[in-house]
């Protein structure tokens, strides 16, 4: 009997061992993000070559003197990076635009490109922690980066001016962290959201993960690796809840998501969508994959963004 005690033991101790290593080589696989190579230039020929209508466009903005960057510290001593674009007239209109996971702010230019050649606003486009040429290893799959973007949205009033009105727009991790920002308290000039294939936590998304990726069940791997993160990152995953933040949303938001999206699956869309309760939109883009709304129909996505802007009295 008293064999079998130490077998059971010792087999539950490697277990657990094993469980805390694999939890340690998740957090790098899932998070870590350095270094990283930002080359402008090759970023823009990249946009080039995947849309034709964007080219001259680009070419038009990619020097020092239109396509600018500029630089915030964070209370914890992080150095955070982000380019902007000045509207080609003055405007208070401003949007800043988040990009997804593994990406940087340049990613985010075809939707600079709707807003600043399209609609006429000033631009702002952050790299979040740990991507571009902003401080950091660890991803923080929006949660930290919401009150990062909220430094943001002060530092485009100093770049554009104290009278401007702002839309925030994210795609993927980005829409996530739009919507994780939606339920803090922003400045009144933050007047509209659009959140473009985010998730509705890092515990789903990370589930949904494990599942296609691994063909792993949410026991024990996910509860090990959330309460790593919220040790090593300070917090967990499903503190990480945009779902939960976009039910504290009273401004108006436009959600968009593909109807074939299986990275951040369709399902994730129609609980974040009922648990908005201000104005709100939402599109289902036919067919499409994750992050490819704008790129498979950019004229329908320019339009129901600038009409949903109209409707909440953005344009006037």
């Amino acid at each position: 009997m008293k064999v079998l005690r130490k077998v059971i033991l010792s087999l539950l101790g490697l277990a657990l061992l094993a469980d805390i290593g694999i939890s340690f080589y998740m957090d790098r696989v899932a998070l870590y993000n350095a270094p990283r190579c930002v080359d402008r230039r090759s970023v823009v020929q990249s946009l080039s070559q995947r849309g034709a209508f964007l080219t001259h466009w680009l070419d038009s903005i990619d020097n020092d003197t239109i396509l600018r960057d500029t630089f915030v510290t964070t209370p914890d001593g992080r150095r955070l990076h982000a380019w902007y674009l000045r509207a080609p007239s003055p405007t208070p209109r401003t949007a800043l635009l988040i990009h997804g996971y593994r990406n940087q702010g340049l990613d985010m230019l075809p939707i600079g490109y709707l807003y600043h050649r399209q609609l006429g606003f000033n631009v702002l486009l952050p790299d979040l922690q740990a991507h571009g040429q902003s401080d950091g290893q660890y991803i923080q799959m929006g949660w930290k980066d919401r009150l990062d973007a909220l430094r943001w949205t002060e530092v485009a009033q100093t770049l554009f001016g104290n009278d401007i009105s702002m839309v925030v727009h994210g795609i993927s991790m980005g829409a996530a962290t739009t919507m994780m920002l939606s339920g803090e308290e922003t400045p009144p000039f933050v007047k509209v959201f659009v959140e473009d294939c985010g998730y509705t936590s890092v515990w789903d998304e990370f589930r949904n993960e494990l599942h296609n990726a691994y063909k792993q069940p949410p026991f024990p791997l996910l509860y090990s690796c959330s309460a790593l993160c919220k040790i090593r990152h300070g917090w967990s995953y499903g503190q990480a809840s945009a779902l939960k933040q976009v039910g504290r949303c009273t401004k108006p938001m436009l959600f968009i998501h593909g109807d074939a999206d299986t990275y951040v699956p369709t399902w994730m869309v129609h609980p974040l969508y009922e648990a908005h309760k201000g104005k709100k939109a939402l599109w289902l883009s036919p067919g499409v994959a994750h992050a490819d709304s704008f790129w498979t129909y950019p004229e329908e996505y320019t339009q129901r963004v600038a009409s949903f802007l109209e409707e909440c009295g953005f344009m006037r």
